[in-house]
């Protein structure tokens, strides 16, 4: 099944490594240090222009990639209930 990150970015759920909110979890410098490197190598992934409320790690052909997503963690986990 898919769950929707916004805008016109779906994510098959078999990919998901995990679920964040990126406020709680950008307080850390590791996982801004996580995020900047996937960036600059290409592999995070801004699904809208909208302020971001979380990030989804998965991992794609062997690589993580990350989708900052403006919606939030309950709602991410709550689309992913209802595939259940």
């Amino acid at each position: 099944m898919y769950i929707h990150l916004g805008e016109r970015i779906s994510i098959h759920d078999s990919t998901v490594i995990g679920v964040f909110d990126i406020e709680n979890t950008t307080i850390g410098q590791d996982t801004r240090k996580y995020l900047n490197r996937l960036e600059k190598e290409g592999r995070a992934v801004n699904v809208s222009q909208e302020m971001p409320k979380s990030f989804v790690v998965c991992m794609e052909n062997g690589e993580e990639v990350a989708y900052i997503s403006p919606i939030s963690v309950a709602t991410l986990k709550k689309r992913a209930k209802t595939m259940f």
